[in-house]
């Protein structure tokens, strides 16, 4: 059974048309095929839809609007019940448009395949702009009756059948001044024909011309419900057919030559003699190559950085990681991550909110790339090797992800690095506050052992006092504060000191304790933080949670979601007057009940073992640009030592870090981090991908994401640019080092700018001339 789509709501006023076309895309993606729709004038139905499997679809449509039909793919047929109004089958792809009726203004206009048939008339340029690409059928337009004035003007391509029945009283059944233009395709006409262009010639039909007709009448007859005509119609001896002149049969008047025009016609020192200097003698053509272009192509190869990478804290190259993939170099993709983050799958592919995901073009055409299950594929990876011993060492004050990422790049580069660590072992929140459900055991044991087997030292449950400090400063070439945040944020309301400490909490579980909480349990603070505390008070038996803030919660959607399909409640704005032993107080003087109350709203550095003049009146590190301690040279800071972030902006911190100790150490001045200017979206041909059905979009296997990623501002050797270049203006070249470059010749090159059109990944830039 067809499925019906109607144009008005439960009380007879017309909808949009955006609210129309998405009823039908939801009956698309439940497996709909056929559609009965009752219109008011809607636009575009039956446009440029499809379904995964290749399914065919069949429209019935009533009172249509203007471009019915338009864009329509092979497999799809529009049937309207009546006539339709302008632009009808616009820019038709491959679909069977049938108009039981009229057709208006522009019918059949710009289409390069598919069938257009049209049971009465239609109106002013219909046909026009027809084109046929030899990889497809041409198209067909089929008019019962006859057509307005300027149809098939611009004509390139395509077959026009006018059957001008009842038209026989007519001047001409194709309106006045038919074809002008025309370059291409040909036309039946029956009946009277006046005024044609004069590009065209009028000829008799041959025999392989009433073939065609023989075969098509009775399929376009039966389409429009006038089979009945069919013995008229084939009936020959009123049937002309129209075709284009070719270019010499045009060429009747001398027109003399832009050159000639220029050298012999042009007045020096006329109307823009005053504000042009010209020498009379260098004429630009028409089309233009070298010097004369207006615009220049540029080949900007990672000019531009990709959204998700710039997003990305630790700046992780994904799609460079992907174009390895494309090329089959897997254990190079699964490495390269390494050179930015040694938690690929700890981090990237379990706990972070994955921003790169947020920015990832993709997800304008379905779903963002899978970055959580390319991440999780470099579990594995074989780490880079170190470079040569530097003779410099390093020493960090903290083994958490900061700490270990600086680490991690500085052992890379050479140096001797040691960590002073507080705890019993190296990870930080890592392992000490992120639940088991979040974060498997084995990621993280398998990611933290390939950092000690790269050659760090490391000294567990070793807390920095201001005496060890100074003795690890002196003994050092560079130090890197990096102990994090542990002393949580109390707020000094009534019953503060019931309170437990979301840290600690945390801890306690992760160490394997299993800390009573009793039945209800309320979290002040709906952060990211306050969520996991959630997760952690439900795995501790806890049967309510209820996580309050003052604010929207800053916790990400994924983070909530998991804590309400706990049974996890959200409230806010919701302030705290006072908490006690019935539970917590809020200032409206609501009683929520709690056997436990635990406040998760931060936390801030413990840093006294840094002089105070270092510190800024916050109490955090005062650093730099390039994250150097103001006042004491070759001492850096990261992570929650100088600003409260995730977990990934720390790991991104401590590489930036380590590159500007390696500049340190070499004497080199230092130069804050810049990350790539982000690729606008206008440089992207996102319309030569296709986009996937939402619904069914599963990622099993993430090397299969090479298919799906747009490769932003990095070439990813598609040769589409040099395969359309109308010239041959471009060659590929390839390196010495292995890597290649895509040039344009500017002697061959006319500026025409298809290869930026066409180039899927922003590469190729139009520079204007000066």
């Amino acid at each position: 059974m067809a499925a019906q789509i109607i144009g008005f709501d439960e009380k007879k006023q017309r909808i949009s048309t955006q609210k129309l076309l998405q009823q039908i895309y939801a009956s698309l993606e439940k497996g709909e095929t056929e559609f009965e729709i009752l219109s008011s004038g809607h636009h575009n139905i039956g446009g440029p839809l499809w379904t995964a499997d290749g399914a065919p679809l069949r429209f019935k449509v009533k009172n249509p609007g203007q471009r019915v039909g338009s864009f329509g793919l092979d497999g799809t047929e529009i049937i309207v019940e009546g006539s339709a109004p302008a632009d009808a089958g616009w820019l038709n792809a491959g679909a069977t448009l049938v108009i039981k009726g009229d057709g208006g203004d522009t019918t059949a206009h710009c289409a390069a395949s598919g069938k257009i048939y049209v049971a009465g008339r239609v109106g002013t340029r219909s046909g026009s702009l027809m084109k046929h690409d030899p990889a497809y059928e041409p198209p067909e337009f089929w008019v019962l009756k006859n057509t307005g004035s300027f149809s098939f003007e611009f004509m390139g391509g395509g077959l026009g059948i006018v059957c001008g029945i009842d038209c026989e009283e007519m001047d001409s059944v194709l309106g006045d001044r038919a074809c002008m233009g025309m370059v291409g395709g040909t036309i039946y006409v029956r009946g009277p024909v006046r005024g044609l262009s004069d590009d065209v010639w009028l000829l008799d039909l041959d025999e392989a011309d009433q073939a065609f007709l023989k075969d098509g009448l009775p399929v376009f007859l039966e389409k429009v419900d006038r089979l009945h005509r069919l013995e008229t119609l084939t009936d020959f001896s009123s049937w002309h057919k129209i075709v284009a002149k070719t270019y010499e049969e045009r060429q009747v008047h001398h027109r003399i030559t832009m050159r000639e025009f220029r050298q012999q016609k042009w007045v020096e020192g006329g109307i823009f003699g005053d504000v042009l200097k010209d020498d009379y003698q260098h004429v630009a053509g028409l089309v233009n190559s070298g010097e004369d272009r207006l615009k220049t192509p540029r080949w900007q190869d990672k000019k531009y950085g990709a959204p998700c990478q710039t997003s990305c804290p630790s700046s992780i190259p994904t799609q460079e990681r992907i174009k390895l993939l494309r090329q089959g170099k897997v254990k190079e993709a699964l490495e390269l991550v390494l050179h930015y983050s040694p938690f690929p799958a700890s981090v990237c592919g379990e706990v972070c909110p994955n921003l790169c995901m947020d920015a990832c073009t993709r997800q304008f055409l379905d779903r963002p790339v899978a970055m959580k299950e390319l991440g999780r594929l470099s579990l594995e990876a074989e780490s880079p090797r170190p470079q040569a011993e530097s003779g410099k060492s390093v020493a960090i004050i903290g083994g958490g992800p900061g700490g270990l990422s600086a680490a991690w790049q500085l052992r890379l580069a050479g140096h001797q690095v040691t960590i002073y660590e507080a705890d019993q072992e190296v990870g930080g929140k890592l392992r000490q506050a992120i639940p088991s459900s979040r974060l498997p055991e084995n990621s993280l044991k398998t990611e933290i052992a390939r950092v000690k087997d790269l050659g760090i030292t490391i000294h567990t449950n070793m807390r920095v006092d201001a005496n060890k400090f100074e003795e690890i400063r002196n003994s050092s070439d560079a130090v890197v504060i990096a102990s994090g945040a542990h002393n949580a944020v109390i707020i000094p309301f009534p019953g503060h000191d019931r309170l437990v400490k979301g840290l600690d909490f945390l801890k306690k579980i992760n160490a394997g304790h299993r800390p009573d909480v009793g039945d209800k349990v309320v979290v002040i603070g709906a952060g990211n933080a306050g969520m996991d505390v959630c997760l952690g008070a439900y795995a501790m038996g806890a049967k309510k949670v209820t996580a309050i803030d003052i604010q929207r919660p800053s916790a990400y959607k994924h983070e909530i979601d998991g804590v309400k399909a706990l049974g996890g409640e959200i409230r806010w704005p919701v302030f705290t007057e006072k908490v006690d032993s019935k539970g917590l107080w809020t200032k409206h003087g609501e009683l929520i009940e709690a056997d436990t109350v635990i406040i998760a709203i931060g936390e801030r550095p413990d840093l006294s073992y840094i002089p105070r003049d270092w510190l800024t009146d916050r109490g955090m590190m005062d650093v730099d640009a390039c994250g150097q301690a103001v006042t004491a040279p070759g001492v850096f800071a990261i992570g929650d030592t100088i600003k409260p972030g995730l977990l990934t902006h720390a790991i991104g911190q401590g590489a930036d870090i380590a590159g500007m100790i390696n500049d340190y150490l070499a004497g080199k001045e230092l130069v804050p981090v810049r990350k790539p200017v982000v690729i606008p979206q206008s440089c992207l041909s996102k319309e030569l991908f296709r986009p996937q059905n939402r619904g069914r979009l599963c990622v099993t296997d993430a090397k299969a994401e090479t298919g799906r990623c747009l490769s932003c501002g990095t070439c990813r050797d598609c040769s589409m640019c040099l395969e359309a270049c109308p010239e041959g203006a471009i060659r590929r070249l390839d390196k010495d080092d292995g890597t290649f470059e895509y040039v344009s010749d500017d002697h061959y090159c006319i500026g025409c700018g298809i290869c930026s059109g066409i180039c899927p990944c922003g590469i190729w830039a139009m520079e204007q001339v000066v």
